[in-house]
């Protein structure tokens, strides 16, 4: 359920508003209609509470006046029944009306946050445990849910009790809803500055849990590793002192909220007491009546109780946005690689790729290139080798956009990247890396990524082609089979074929191999070639490759070293040439020969 207006821009490259005040007032505007409706039907049943308290003291003044007419306590009945079948009505359409609103709030704000945290570029997943990253997410939605709650259950009706009692209590003696008033507010000021003060504790407390939760998702996500290297007990005590950082920060926000209820549990007696006494000395007075006394007694309890939830409900709100202030801080920030505001869809022709004077540097200030050029024809298939450092990766990365250049610019078939869309872009491009990124769904769905509208017919089309549809049919359940997280059910070979499937599927225009298959065995190595072969005909092709074996049939062959082209030509011309090329290729060769021996002496 969405109640996000047509105006909306959920794909905003724009920051998250700063302040958790900001970021709310916008869920607020976008259901203004469901807001407005549980604001009126929460007011309305609060006011009925203060009523039905009023028209029990109509009818116990009715009962005890002397001399009354019997029949006369009838009125008063039906009005204080009445009343209370609407203040049930009203409240429990305000609680249908909180439940659609809740969750459909909590539903816009998981996907915005989803929407804009999936814009930050790769690097900064690498600076966040993802774990933690989706758990803010999460917790977030929770945590504005909580807030709607706690505003509509908790803040909102004692509000409306006090105004209300202040008008009964005026009409009885005006002297008990002046101090009534006087008392509340002072209350409500010392909670309010001491819940302020305790502001720190909670944020830390949330900073805390999400670390934790990251650290947790972490291990579970290397079980293997954990258990390969027997880190079982290490684990475990490196989660025990995440655990007991957590748990001391959130004893100090707990007890922090225990001190705030014991101050104003002390408020509260010596108000009740003060303020029934005062009743009951009155009546000895005969100044006010039994039905007074009865109005003032309930309403005096009910609004201090009321203050007592208002005022620990402030102060739990507090806890509310220290978490939302955390997660805009984390996730909120504007994309550091984002679309111009007049980006348009790239539109693919050949292939063509242009390196125009790049020059990129880490944001840790290591520097990569320096006016680098290249040119890349549409359909040529070109490898890219060099040492590690050389900034091979980079050259992929700044092709897909995952970074900007600091100066210079990327081309397209003539088009910069930073004139188009980057969904466009990575449209247009194909990568098949070294590690295939496969998710815990079948494999029919795995392959389908590629191409999210494709029949199931296309599908298994591209993984024949791949090489790929022996080993699916060989699977339980064929290509309804779930691949397990990171598709840890298959082998490196076969995840790699189903990336190659995927990539096929695709049918992009230009073909990023990104260490295909330099984890691979022989074996597999093998079949993957084989697939790839398949994939890369009549493409523009980027291939970085360890094992210079897979680039014998492309077009030319880039050197790079420091950043820099050292070669540049087809393989045959820098074997010719007895340089940088070469050496590597004969010190693989000279590696694989002696691999070879020790096989066979073994």
């Amino acid at each position: 359920m969405s109640g996000g207006p047509a105006d909306a821009t959920p794909w905003s490259s724009d920051p998250l508003p700063g302040s958790p005040t900001a970021f709310l007032w916008g869920y607020v505007r976008r259901w203004a209609g469901h807001f407005g409706g549980l604001l009126a039907l929460v007011v309305g049943a609060a006011a009925c509470a203060v009523a039905v308290q009023y028209g029990m003291k109509l009818l116990v003044d009715a009962m005890a006046t002397p001399g009354t007419d019997r029949e006369a306590v009838w009125s008063p009945l039906l009005l204080f029944i009445a009343l209370i079948a609407a203040e049930n009505a009203l409240w429990r359409s305000a609680g249908w009306l909180g439940c659609l609103t809740v969750v459909g709030v909590g539903v816009d704000i998981r996907l915005d946050l989803f929407r804009h945290l999936s814009g930050h570029p790769v690097h900064y997943f690498a600076e966040h445990f993802s774990g933690a990253l989706g758990n803010r997410v999460t917790q977030t939605a929770g945590a504005v849910g909580a807030l709607t709650n706690t505003i509509t259950w908790n803040i909102l009706p004692p509000c409306v009790d006090f105004i209300g009692a202040i008008v009964v209590l005026s009409t009885i003696q005006w002297q008990m809803a002046a101090v009534l008033a006087l008392f509340v507010f002072m209350v409500a000021g010392i909670v309010g500055v001491v819940g302020v003060r305790g502001r720190p504790r909670h944020r830390a407390f949330s900073d805390q849990a999400a670390l934790a939760g990251g650290e947790l998702v972490d291990v579970v996500s290397n079980m293997w590793a954990v258990k390969a290297f027997s880190a079982r007990r290490i684990e475990a005590d490196r989660l025990a002192r995440k655990f007991d950082r957590e748990a001391v920060a959130q004893r100090r926000s707990w007890l922090y909220l225990e001190k705030t209820r014991m101050l104003h549990d002390v408020f509260l007696w010596v108000m009740a007491g003060g303020m029934l006494t005062w009743a009951v000395w009155l009546w000895t007075q005969s100044r006010i009546t039994p039905g007074d006394v009865v109005v003032v007694t309930t309403l005096t309890f009910r609004i201090l109780h009321g203050s007592r939830d208002l005022a620990f409900a402030l102060v739990g709100t507090t806890q509310q946005f220290g978490m939302i202030a955390e997660t805009l801080r984390v996730i909120g920030p504007r994309h550091a690689v984002a679309d111009a505001p007049a980006a348009r869809e790239l539109a693919p022709m050949g292939g063509s790729i242009d390196f125009e004077n790049v020059s990129f540097a880490y944001a840790d200030g290591r520097t990569v290139f320096r006016n680098f050029t290249l040119h890349v024809p549409a359909g040529q298939r070109i490898g890219v080798v060099g040492p590690s450092g050389a900034g091979k990766s980079t050259l992929v990365g700044l092709l897909q956009r995952l970074d900007d250049p600091q100066a210079g610019r990327v081309l397209f078939d003539g088009q910069p990247l930073t004139a188009v869309t980057q969904d466009s872009l990575r449209a247009a491009i194909a990568v098949v890396p070294q590690e295939i990124a496969l998710f815990h769904r079948s494999v029919l769905e795995n392959i389908r990524y590629g191409r999210p509208d494709a029949t199931d017919e296309q599908v298994r089309e591209a993984a024949h082609a791949a090489r790929c549809d022996d080993f699916i049919q060989a699977l339980p359940e064929g290509y309804d089979t779930l691949v397990g997280e990171r598709g840890i059910k298959l082998s490196g070979g076969q995840r790699q074929r189903i990336g190659i499937a995927r990539a096929i599927l695709k049918d992009a225009p230009i073909i990023v191999l990104d260490e295909a298959t330099s984890a691979l065995d022989s074996h597999s190595e093998e079949e993957v070639q084989r697939a790839l072969e398949r994939l890369i005909h009549g493409r523009t092709v980027l291939a970085v490759a360890h094992r210079l074996s897979t680039l014998s049939g492309f077009d030319r062959i880039v050197v790079l070293k420091d950043g820099r082209i050292i070669e540049d030509g087809p393989p045959s011309d820098l074997h010719a040439r007895g340089g940088a090329f070469h050496a590597l290729w004969r010190m693989q060769a000279r590696g694989l020969a002696e691999d070879t021996i020790t096989r066979r002496a073994g």
